[in-house]
C-alpha cells in the first residue's frame, strides 16, 4: 500500500491565528468540517487526474480509490497489485492484443482473447482476459498484466501534483469560510 506525504506551508494558515483566537472552542469543529470539504474535492481531482495517467476507465479507479475520513483528517487509500491487460481496451489483433496501459496504445505480440483460427476466432471462457502461453506447446497458458500498479502511480507524476495543488488552493479558503460560518461572517481577514 502506497501512502502520499502532505506539508502544507504555514504561511498560508498564519493570517487565520487571529481568527482561531476568536473562535476558540468551536475552531476544532470548522478545522475538521474544513479538511472533509478539501479531502472530497481533492479525492475527485486525483480520480481525474489518475483516469488520464494510467489509461483505466473511471469506474475502475472511483472503485480502488477509497476516502478515509477522520475527525481531523482525510486520507485517500488504495491497493492493488499488477493490473491486467483486460482493462485498458484491450482488443485483439492478428499480432497479438492492442491495449493501452498509461494511456499509450500498444501491441503485446503473441497474446490472444479468443481461440481458434482466424476468421472464425470464438471466445474463450476467461471473460475478456488477455492471456499469453508460458512455454513453447499450447499449454500451459497465464494472464498477462500490465506492469501498472495503481497505488504508486497514485503518489507520483501528475496525480501527486493534481493532490498537492488542490489542498494548498482550497484548504486555507476552506478553512477561512469555515471559520467565518462560525464567527456569523464577521472573522478577520
Amino acid at each position: 500500500m502506497a501512502f502520499a506525504e502532505l506539508e502544507i506551508d504555514a504561511s498560508q494558515i498564519a493570517g487565520l491565528a487571529r481568527t482561531f483566537e476568536l473562535a476558540k472552542a468551536r475552531a476544532p469543529k470548522a478545522i475538521s468540517r474544513a479538511i472533509a470539504r478539501t479531502g472530497a474535492m481533492t479525492k475527485t481531482q486525483v480520480v481525474r487526474s489518475l483516469t488520464a495517467q494510467t489509461g483505466l476507465n473511471r469506474q475502475v479507479i472511483v472503485r480502488a480509490v477509497k476516502a478515509k475520513p477522520g475527525l481531523m483528517s482525510y486520507a485517500l487509500l488504495s491497493r492493488g497489485g499488477d493490473v491486467s491487460l483486460k482493462y485498458f481496451g484491450a482488443r485483439e489483433t492478428r499480432r497479438g492484443v492492442s491495449a493501452a496501459p498509461w494511456n499509450h496504445r500498444q501491441v503485446f505480440a503473441g497474446t490472444f482473447i479468443k481461440g481458434g483460427r482466424f476468421p472464425k476466432r470464438v471466445p474463450l471462457p476467461f471473460g475478456g482476459q488477455v492471456m499469453a502461453r508460458t512455454g513453447s506447446s499450447r499449454l500451459p497458458i497465464a494472464k498477462r498484466k500490465s506492469g501498472l500498479f495503481i497505488p504508486k502511480e497514485m503518489v507520483s507524476g501528475a496525480t501527486a501534483a493534481a493532490f498537492l495543488k488542490t489542498v494548498n488552493t482550497v484548504l486555507p479558503v476552506r478553512l477561512q469560510h469555515e471559520l467565518q460560518a462560525i464567527l456569523g461572517g464577521h472573522a478577520p481577514t
